[in-house]
């Protein structure tokens, strides 16, 4: 009986056994860290960086006078926690280049002769302009500008007004909701989605490349043949190029076709930066596939880069309402400057001065993962 028992079960099996898996683990460094890495990454981008109430926006003032009510309803918004007038346009199409390179929120626009209309009692009116391209990040500032604004403007005049007089003088803000007015979240959402589908499959689809070919045992043909690491880099990179275009009009004419998106800038110009950006993607891919030794290992480093840039990048939350050392974390990746691109272009109809700066640092990602790719597979074939 109890040998039948044994035969069955073995505490000194098992025990064996758990020993080689811990083993196992532990020379599984990559695995390993994927374990306690990405629980931490989680635990503080959701605990620290993300905020849906997004606070101290970049604001532009336009504004010809400096009279003591102009200053005053400067100052009542900034006391709300939501405007920070970093920016002074001189012109209102200095404010509208801003606002379409996503350089402020806001546009704050303070007739000359808002003061004497104050004094008189004339309906002063200021003007808002709100990027409602996201509309979780303006609607929380829109909502306070009424009861605030006229406070401070009672306020500066340092008198008790009869309700009468309140009326006759009331405060007119006027609320201008650019590029999605109606507010639906479909327009910021949807062209988001473009980066993001090809970034999880274009690095994915790399990352395995070449890890498959060393499982596979048809590296050491593919070294046999007379190729430069740069001819292989690119036999490997170019192929997943063709299969970004496919998706990217797939996206674009789902987004033109079941959601009504609409597509205000040049399309060259969105192909152009689309284009950058894959090769990126790919060059990143391939990075990761210099890294790892497995094609699980591969998927687990693109999960951990994936996490953060999704998280970061301004796709699932409002960019601004990050902390300011998450946003620059979110910097460092392509999603990031992609998706503003893509939203600027489709729905800003912003020109390529406008993008180009983000334009710049997707060359500068494709120059240094191409450097680190070259370099690494170097060190593979070593």
């Amino acid at each position: 009986m109890k040998d039948g028992l044994r035969a069955v079960f073995s505490f000194a099996r098992l025990g064996a056994l758990l020993i080689k898996e811990f083993i196992q683990m532990r020379r599984d460094r990559i695995t390993f860290a994927m374990m306690l890495g990405v629980p931490l990454i989680q635990l503080v981008l959701f605990g620290y960086a993300i905020n849906n109430d997004p606070k101290s926006l970049p604001a532009a003032l336009v504004a010809t006078s400096s009279d003591p009510y102009t200053r005053a309803m400067v100052s009542a918004l900034q006391t709300t926690g939501y405007y920070r007038f970093d920016r002074v346009a001189r012109s209102a199409a200095e404010a509208e280049f801003l606002m379409s390179r996503g350089d402020v929120a806001f546009v704050v626009t303070i007739p000359a002769d808002f003061g004497r209309r104050v004094e008189r009692g004339d309906n002063p009116q200021i003007l808002i302009e709100a990027d409602a391209t996201d509309p979780a990040v303006a609607s929380g500032a829109i909502s306070t500008l009424s009861t605030v604004a006229g406070q401070a403007l009672l306020r500066a005049q340092g008198t008790q007004e009869t309700a009468k007089e309140a009326a006759r003088g009331h405060l007119d803000v006027v609320v201008h909701r650019r590029y999605n007015p109606e507010g639906i979240s479909q327009y910021n959402i949807v062209p988001g989605l473009l980066g993001v589908i090809l970034q999880m499959t274009m690095v994915m689809m790399t990352s395995i490349a070449l890890t498959r070919e060393t499982e596979r045992g048809t590296m050491e043909n593919l070294l046999a043949m007379p190729s430069s690491p740069l001819e292989i880099m690119l036999g490997k990179v170019l192929p997943y190029l063709v299969v970004g275009a496919v998706q990217v009009l797939v996206v674009l004419a789902a987004a033109k076709l079941l959601f009504a998106i609409p597509f205000m800038g040049s399309l060259s110009l969105l192909l152009s930066a689309v284009l950058v950006f894959v090769l990126a993607l790919v060059l990143l891919g391939y990075t990761i596939s210099t890294i790892a030794r497995t094609q699980m290992q591969a998927l687990q480093l693109t999960f951990f880069f994936f996490l953060p840039s999704i998280m970061l990048s301004g796709f699932m939350f409002p960019y601004r309402g990050m902390p300011g050392w998450a946003q620059i974390l979110g910097e460092i990746f392509p999603l990031t400057h992609f998706l503003r691109i893509t939203r600027a272009v489709m729905l800003k109809s912003a020109e390529l001065p406008a993008v180009a700066t983000e334009v710049g640092w997707l060359v500068v990602f494709v120059a240094l993962f191409a450097g680190v790719a070259l370099v690494r597979f170097r060190r593979t074939l070593d």
